[in-house]
C-alpha cells in the first residue's frame, strides 16, 4: 500500500508541474496564422505538434482541444497529424466586418498535463465585393456663380473587402466643367470631392449627368458606378429683354377706356423668382400715368383714359421690365393717337358790327377765324353762307374770314338779317357747326316824311267856333327812330306868283294853328264866309334826323254857308328833297388791308416771365409806321388766340403792356420757346398784322423728384460696371435752367453718370464700380442731388436707397466643428443627443439650411436620425457599448444653393452595467481523484462585456469551506485546484459555486456551479464483517462456486457501497484461496481507468477461511 500512495503522491507532483507549465506557456506571446478567406472546409493552417515541438503520438496523449471565446468551431485538430484545419469556410466581412487585420484568437487546451496555449488565425481578405454607392444617383445643387476651384464632396462608396481590395480611387466621367480629388479621410478610407474647373452657365447648360466610378485595388479591380447629377442652380446674371427695343403703335382716339394698346414682352432667361418679371413704366410723365396703365404681369398696355388726339397726338412711353433680382431692362413704346372726325369745327369770332349802317357800300360785318382740331381732311374745312343773302364771306390769313355786306342795305327793305354762317368740315362723317349771326341794318336819313296825300281841302262853317279842329294831315316816315319822328308846322308864304291872284292871301298863321306833333288844324277865329270865301297854304312835315329831311302839303281852305258840304280831294304833290348821308366806301381798303395782311412778316417781340402787369412790351404804333393817334383813328384792336388777352394796347401811345403777370410754365410747360401769338386788326381801313411774343425762362423752379426715396433691389453678383437708371428729377424751367447733371453723395460702391434722353431731357445713371457684399453691408443710403444750369443754379435732392439682394455666396457654418457628446447605452429610442447648429449669413432662400448625415456608416445610419430643419440628432435604435463604443458621425449642413458645412459630432457611448460577467469554461475535470494534490479541476476564463467598474471583474468560490482554491492566470483565466487532498471515503461529491461579480452599480454577478466527484484510490482494504467465517461444504462437490451463498463485504477503501460478491474457491476444497468473481449489484461509478480499475477489482485474500465439509 505504501507503494501505491507513494505512485499516487509522484503523479501529482507531475500534474501540478504541468499545471504551472502550462501557466507559463499560457503568458507566453500567442501562436500567429493566417487563412484566405472563403477558404474550403478543411483546409490545412498549420501542424500544431510541430509548432508546439510535440510528438503527435505526444499531442493526441495529452488530450488536445481547441476553445474560442466565441464557442465557434471554425477549426479542429486531426489527432492523427496534428494538423490545425478549418472546419468551415469562413467571411471575413461577416467575422469583422471592417475592421482590418481581423484576427480571431482562440486557445489550444491540452488536458494531460493541462496547458492552455493562446493563439489566433488571421482571416486575410480577398476582393470578394465590389464597390457600391448607397444612392443610385448623386443630386448636387452648383450655383452657377461658384468660381473654378469650388469643391463640393460627393457621397462615398461602400466597399466591404478591407485593405488592397478596398477602395482606391475614383474617376468622374469626362468633362471640361469637373474633376474628380480624392482624399484620405481621418479613418483610413477615401472618398471623392468634385472640383469646379469651368464657370457654369445654366442659360446654356442647365444640368451635367455624370458617371462617377469607383475602382478598389484588387487584382483584377473590381468597380461601381453611381449617376452624379449637377443641377447648376440660377443665379440672377441675365437682364430681361424685349423683343425690340422700339414699339410702335397706332389708336384710334376714339377707343374705350380698358382697350389693349399693345403688349410688350420681355424674356428672362433665368429662372425661379430671378426669371419672374414685372414691368412698370419708367420717367412717365403725369399724363402718362393717368392715361396709360400696364399689366405688371403680363406687360400689356391699355388705356385708362379718352384719348383726345387734339390735345396729345403722339405718347413716348419708356417701360422697364424688372427681375426679381433687381437687373432691369427697358423699350420704348411710341403711341400715335390716330385722329377720328370727332370735332365739329368751331367759328371763333373777333368783332361783330351790328347794327350796320344802311346805304353802306361793301361794309365789314364780322370778322372771325375758323378751325377744326383734327387733322388732315377732317381739319379741312369749308366756310359759306345762304346765297340768297346781300353778304359775302372773304377769307384771310390763318383761317380767318370778314362777313362784308355785298351791296348797300335798305333799312326800309329789310331791318334785320339772321346770317348763318356754316362750317363743314371733310371728314368722314363730315361734321358742321353754324353760327348765327343777328345784324341789324341802323337807319340811316335817307327818306322825308310822306303826306298822305298832296293836298287837303278843308271845309270851314262860317261863324265858327274859335280853336274849332277843321281838319288833320298826316305824314309818315319811312325811317326809325328820330329819323322817323315826324313835326308839322305851318310853311310861310311862298313869295307872290308872278301873276296876281284876284285876291290876296291872309296870313296862314291868323287864321289855324297846327299841332306839330299830331298835325291836326284849328281854326283860330271864326271865319266870315262873305269875307274870306278860300285860301291856302302850305304845311310842312320834317324828321329828326341829322340832317333833317322835310316835305309839304298845300291846305286847300274854304268857307262854307251853313247845310252845304264840300268835299274836294286831291292828290297832294309830295315835295322835299331826298337828303342821304355820304357813306364810306371801304371795299378797296378791305382788298388793300388783305393784301398787306398776306405781305406782312411776323413781328417778333420778346418778354421775360414773372414781370409784373402793364409791362412795356413794344410800340406798335411806331412799328407799324403810323402816324401820331392814327390807331386810335382807325379803329385798332389786339386779338389773341382764344379771346385771352394777356397783351393789352394803349390806343393813344400806341404802348404794347402785359395785361397781367406771365408764368412761362403755366403758358406752355416745357415747350420751348413759348410763343403768345396775336393779330394787330386795324378796320378802317381793313389791315392785319401777325406778332408774336416770345416769353423769355427764368430759374423760377428747382429741380424736384416725384419720389423722395427710390429703391433699388442690387444682387451682391452683380459685376463691376453694371448700370442701373435711377428716376429723373423734373424741372419746369426750359433751356439752361433745366436740369443739367447729378451728382451722387461720395461713396466707395456707386457713381453716377448724367445721359441725355431721346426726348432732350438728362436722366442719371448708377454705375456700379465696387462689388457689393451684403453680410458686410446688406444697404447703402445715398443723396442723389439734381442740379439745374441757372445762375446761381437750384438744386434737388432724393434718396437712394439700395438694398442689395442675397445671392448663396456664403456656405452654412458650424458653431463648432466638433461636437463631443456622451450618452449612455440605455437611452431609449428617441433620446435627444445634440442638437448641431448651423448659421449662414445669407438670408432668405439662401439662408435655408437642411441637415443631414454625411456619408454615414451602416451602424450609423442604423443608430441615429437627424432632424433636417432643426438639427436635432435622436437614437433610431438602443445603442450597445459592447459592440461600439463611440461614433464619429459626420453632419452636413446645406443651404438652397447647394452650399455646404460639415461638423464631426464624436458620440461616445457611456457604458452601463447591464451586462452580467460571463464564464467560459475551457477544461473541466467533473472526477477528481482523491488523495491528490492541487488538483486543476477545471481551468476557464471570465469577462464582462461592460467597461470601467462595470467590467471589472471579483471572482471567488461562495463557499470558503471547501477545499478548492481558485488561481488567476493571465487575461482573466482561473484555474479551480484542490487546496487539499480529498477523501472520497469523507466526501465523496462537492457541489462547487463560482461567484463571478462586477464592480458595476448595480453590481451583477453570475455563479456557475460545477459538481466533482471524488474518485477513488485504492487506499482501504476490503474489512470483513466477520473476522472468521465457518462455512459448509458437501462432500464431493464440483468446483465452482458455492451454491446459493453469498459473502457480505463492506468495503471501506475502494467501493462507496456495501457490495454482496460471489465467492469462489481458488483449487480445490482443501485450497485456502478464493476469488471474488463480481459484484451483484453494477450500480458502481468507475473514475479510474484502465490498468487502475482492474487493479482494485482483484485483492488477494489474507482472512482465514475455516471450510467445513457437509
Amino acid at each position: 500500500m505504501d507503494a501505491r500512495l507513494e505512485h499516487t503522491a509522484q503523479k501529482r507532483q507531475v500534474l501540478i508541474l504541468c499545471v504551472i507549465l502550462g501557466m507559463s506557456w499560457a503568458i507566453t506571446e500567442p501562436l500567429h496564422y493566417f487563412v484566405v478567406e472563403e477558404t474550403e472546409r478543411g483546409t490545412f493552417v498549420a501542424n500544431l505538434a510541430r509548432d508546439l515541438g510535440l510528438g503527435v503520438e505526444e499531442l493526441s496523449a495529452r488530450g488536445s482541444r481547441i476553445v474560442s471565446d466565441q464557442n465557434v468551431g471554425f477549426l479542429l485538430i486531426n489527432p492523427m497529424t496534428g494538423d490545425l484545419l478549418l472546419n468551415e469556410k469562413l467571411d471575413r466581412e461577416e467575422l469583422c466586418g471592417s475592421k482590418e487585420p481581423c484576427v480571431v484568437p482562440f486557445q489550444l487546451i491540452l488536458e494531460k498535463p493541462f496547458q492552455i496555449i493562446r493563439a489566433e488565425l488571421e482571416i486575410r481578405d480577398i476582393n470578394d465585393h465590389s464597390p457600391v454607392f448607397l444612392d443610385r444617383e448623386i443630386l448636387l445643387k452648383i450655383s452657377e456663380s461658384a468660381t473654378p476651384g469650388t469643391t463640393f464632396l460627393l457621397d462615398r462608396a461602400q466597399d466591404a473587402d478591407a485593405g488592397n481590395n478596398s477602395l482606391r480611387n475614383y474617376t468622374i466621367s469626362p468633362t471640361s466643367y469637373v474633376h474628380i480629388n480624392v482624399h484620405d479621410g481621418e479613418q483610413g478610407n477615401i472618398f471623392p470631392e468634385l472640383v469646379l474647373d469651368r464657370v457654369l452657365d445654366r442659360e446654356r447648360m442647365p444640368e451635367l449627368r455624370l458617371t462617377l466610378t469607383a475602382f478598389d485595388g484588387g487584382s483584377p479591380p473590381r468597380s461601381g458606378t453611381t449617376l452624379v447629377h449637377i443641377l447648376v442652380v440660377d443665379i440672377n446674371d441675365n437682364t430681361p429683354e424685349f423683343g425690340q427695343s422700339l414699339y410702335k403703335v397706332k389708336i384710334p382716339e376714339n377707343s374705350p377706356v380698358g382697350s389693349l394698346v399693345i403688349t410688350v414682352p420681355a424674356k428672362d432667361s433665368d429662372t425661379g423668382s430671378y426669371g419672374e418679371i414685372v414691368y412698370a413704366f419708367f420717367y412717365a410723365t403725369e399724363r402718362i400715368l393717368k392715361t396709360f396703365q400696364i399689366n405688371s404681369t403680363s406687360g400689356s398696355l391699355h388705356l385708362k383714359a379718352k384719348l383726345d388726339y387734339e390735345e396729345i397726338q403722339t405718347y413716348t412711353l419708356t417701360i422697364q421690365a424688372k427681375d426679381g433680382g433687381g437687373l432691369s431692362g427697358k423699350c420704348t413704346v411710341i403711341v400715335d393717337v390716330t385722329d377720328i372726325n370727332d370735332n365739329p369745327p368751331e367759328l371763333l369770332l373777333s368783332s361783330l358790327n351790328s347794327p350796320i349802317e344802311e346805304n353802306a357800300p361793301e361794309t365789314v360785318v364780322a370778322l372771325f377765324r375758323i378751325r377744326d382740331r383734327d387733322s388732315g381732311n377732317n381739319g379741312k374745312m369749308l366756310c359759306s353762307i345762304h346765297d340768297d343773302l346781300p353778304f359775302v364771306l372773304k377769307p384771310s390769313v390763318e383761317n380767318f374770314y370778314t362777313l362784308v355786306t355785298e351791296k348797300p342795305l335798305d333799312r326800309e327793305y329789310i331791318r334785320e338779317y339772321n346770317i348763318t354762317i356754316t362750317v363743314t368740315d371733310l371728314g368722314t362723317p363730315r361734321l358742321k357747326t353754324q353760327h348765327t349771326i343777328t345784324l341789324q341794318v341802323s337807319d340811316v336819313n335817307d327818306n322825308a316824311p310822306t303826306f298822305t296825300q298832296s293836298s287837303y281841302t278843308l271845309f270851314v262853317p262860317e261863324n265858327n267856333s274859335p280853336a274849332l279842329l277843321i281838319g288833320t294831315i298826316s305824314a309818315t316816315d319811312r325811317d326809325s327812330g328820330s329819323n322817323a319822328q315826324v313835326t308839322y308846322s305851318l310853311l310861310p308864304p311862298q313869295h307872290p306868283h308872278p301873276h296876281p291872284q284876284p285876291q290876296p292871301q291872309p296870313d296862314p298863321a291868323s287864321l289855324v294853328s297846327i299841332n306839330a306833333d299830331t298835325g291836326q288844324l284849328f281854326a283860330l277865329r271864326a271865319l266870315d264866309y262873305e269875307a274870306l270865301r278860300a285860301f291856302e297854304f302850305r304845311v310842312g312835315a320834317a324828321d329828326r334826323g341829322s340832317p333833317a329831311l322835310s316835305s309839304e302839303a298845300l291846305v286847300h281852305f274854304r268857307g262854307k254857308y251853313p247845310h252845304r258840304k264840300l268835299y274836294h280831294a286831291r292828290t297832294m304833290e309830295t315835295g322835299g328833297k331826298l337828303l342821304s348821308r355820304q357813306r364810306q366806301v371801304l371795299f378797296s381798303f378791305f382788298l388793300l388791308g388783305f393784301y398787306l395782311a398776306g405781305a406782312v412778316k411776323f413781328r417778333r417781340y420778346s418778354v421775360v416771365e414773372e414781370m409784373e402787369g402793364n409791362t412795356f412790351v413794344t410800340n406798335i404804333e411806331k412799328d407799324l409806321g403810323l402816324g401820331q393817334r392814327e390807331l386810335s383813328r382807325r379803329g385798332v384792336r389786339v386779338i389773341s388766340k382764344g379771346n385771352k388777352l394777356h397783351l393789352q394796347l394803349n390806343q393813344e401811345t400806341g404802348d404794347l403792356l402785359i395785361s397781367e403777370k406771365l408764368d412761362r410754365e403755366e403758358l406752355c410747360g416745357h415747350i420751348e420757346p413759348c410763343v403768345l401769338r396775336f393779330q394787330v386788326l386795324l378796320e378802317s381801313p381793313l389791315e392785319f398784322f401777325q406778332a408774336e411774343v416770345q416769353i423769355i425762362d427764368i430759374n423760377d423752379h428747382s429741380p424736384e423728384f416725384l419720389e423722395k426715396e427710390m429703391l433699388l433691389k442690387i444682387s451682391e453678383s452683380s459685376a463691376l460696371g453694371t448700370t442701373f437708371p435711377l428716376k429723373k428729377a423734373q424741372d419746369m424751367d426750359v433751356g439752361p435752367n433745366n436740369i443739367k447733371n447729378y451728382v451722387l453723395s461720395p461713396n466707395s460702391y456707386f457713381r453716377v453718370l448724367t445721359r441725355e434722353g431721346s426726348d432732350g431731357g438728362t436722366y442719371p445713371e448708377l454705375v456700379q464700380d465696387k462689388a457689393l457684399d451684403r453680410e458686410k453691408e446688406a444697404e447703402l443710403r445715398l443723396t442723389l442731388t439734381a442740379h439745374d444750369g441757372g445762375s446761381p443754379p437750384r438744386s434737388g435732392t432724393a434718396q437712394v436707397h439700395i438694398e442689395v439682394v442675397d445671392t448663396n455666396d456664403n456656405a452654412p457654418e458650424f458653431e463648432q466643428p466638433l461636437y463631443k457628446v456622451q450618452i449612455t447605452e440605455d437611452s431609449p429610442k428617441g433620446s435627444l443627443v445634440v442638437v448641431v447648429s448651423a448659421t449662414d449669413v445669407d438670408i432668405g432662400i439662401n439662408a435655408e439650411i437642411s441637415y443631414s448625415l454625411f456619408q454615414a456608416s451602416e451602424d450609423i445610419s442604423k443608430a441615429f436620425k437627424i432632424n433636417p430643419l432643426t438639427g436635432e440628432i435622436r437614437l433610431m435604435n438602443q445603442l450597445d457599448f459592447e459592440r461600439i463604443q463611440s461614433y464619429e458621425v459626420n453632419v452636413e449642413a446645406k443651404d438652397t444653393g447647394n452650399f455646404a458645412g460639415k461638423c464631426t459630432v464624436l458620440i461616445q457611448v457611456l457604458d452601463v452595467n447591464d451586462h452580467a460577467p460571463e464564464v467560459t469554461m475551457s477544461a473541466l475535470s467533473n472526477s477528481i481523484a482523491e488523495n491528490s494534490r492541487e488538483t486543476v479541476v477545471a481551468a476557464f476564463s471570465v469577462s464582462d462585456l461592460d467597461s470601467g467598474e462595470n467590467g471589472k471583474i471579483h471572482c471567488f468560490i461562495q463557499d470558503q469551506d471547501l477545499p478548492f482554491v481558485l488561481k488567476s492566470s493571465v487575461e482573466n483565466f482561473y484555474t479551480l485546484l484542490t487546496e487539499s487532498p480529498l477523501d472520497r471515503e469523507s466526501r465523496d461529491e462537492y457541489n462547487i459555486t463560482i461567484t463571478v461579480t462586477d464592480l458595476g452599480t448595480p453590481r451583477l454577478k453570475t455563479e456557475y456551479n460545477i459538481t466533482v466527484q471524488v474518485s477513488d484510490v485504492n487506499d482501504n482494504a476490503p474489512t470483513f464483517t466477520q473476522s472468521s467465517y465457518t462455512l459448509f461444504v458437501p462432500e464431493n462437490n464440483s468446483p465452482g462456486p458455492f451454491p446459493a451463498h453469498l459473502v457480505d463485504v463492506s468495503g471501506t477503501g475502494t467501493l462507496s457501497h456495501s457490495y454482496q460478491y460471489e465467492v469462489c474457491l481458488r483449487g480445490t476444497s482443501d485450497s485456502n484461496e478464493f476469488t471474488f468473481l463480481k459484484p451483484a449489484l453494477v450500480n458502481v461509478p468507475s473514475h479510474s481507468t484502465g490498468p487502475e480499475m482492474e487493479e482494485n477489482l482483484h485483492y488477494r485474500n489474507n482472512l482465514d477461511f475455516n471450510l467445513q465439509l457437509k
